[in-house]
């Protein structure tokens, strides 16, 4: 469902409050802008991925506890899959 804003006579909009939450986006924050035939296509930044050092990483996952398994294994258990999902 659309939702409907005016332009000012400096030729800025408004984007509703819900949008900006929803998207997390903040004021100073800059937005691609896109035109595509008659549409404008406004898009926010990607979201930051957290980068977390080897240890942090080691803290968050519990250690593997499991039976070991051969690279033989492993690549068997690869070609099983794909070949229940067929190859791309």
């Amino acid at each position: 469902m659309p939702v409907y804003i005016k332009l000012s006579s400096k030729g800025q909009v408004v984007l509703p409050k819900s949008m900006r939450d929803a998207l997390k986006i903040e004021a100073g924050e800059q937005l691609a802008v896109t035109l595509k035939g008659r549409s404008i296509i406004l898009e926010a930044p990607a979201a930051p991925i957290e980068r977390i050092s080897y240890e942090e990483f080691r803290r968050r996952v519990p250690r593997y506890r499991g039976p070991s398994a051969s690279i033989e294994d492993m690549n068997r258990a690869v070609d099983e899959m794909f070949a229940k999902k067929g190859r791309p």
